[in-house]
């Protein structure tokens, strides 16, 4: 399994508004970063992911999971873009804030840290323990 960390503004698709897609989920379309798209690429069915409030709030507040594969983003013709499918799984019980991250010496690596505007970035198993520990959850997986 890999973790990732999805990023969107609240006021354009909020964590809320993930959670009434149900286990269909939601198409993470609209993505025009090579980069980000690579990392969709990589990811497998049964992934996780961070879903992050970027601009308002700028904090974790939910797990998402992969629940389709790369395929192609249905928001454009063209052939290069790609995107998957994500479900929300569960609320953090606590958010854990971009300022947390910065304080905390594990994350200083983090890509969010270091590359915050990234909007699906990887997340590697120390970071999420790590940051599962902050939000009050035993890591899961």
């Amino acid at each position: 399994m890999q973790y990732w960390l999805f990023k969107s503004e609240p006021s354009a698709f909020s964590w809320d508004q993930l959670k009434a897609k149900g286990e269909a989920g939601q198409e993470w379309d609209g993505v025009r970063n090579y980069q980000a798209r690579n990392n969709m690429r990589a990811m497998q069915v049964g992934d996780l992911g961070f879903y992050y409030h970027s601009n308002e709030g700028l904090e974790m507040v939910g797990i998402a999971e992969v629940c389709k594969p790369a395929h192609h983003d249905s928001t454009t013709d063209d052939p290069r873009w790609e995107c998957v499918d994500i479900r929300a799984v569960r609320d953090l019980p606590k958010p854990v804030t971009m300022e947390d991250c910065k304080k905390n010496p594990k994350l200083a690596k983090m890509v969010l840290v270091n590359n915050s505007r990234l909007s699906v970035q990887p997340v590697q198993p120390d970071e999420w323990r790590e940051i599962c520990r902050m939000a009050g959850l035993d890591p899961v997986p």
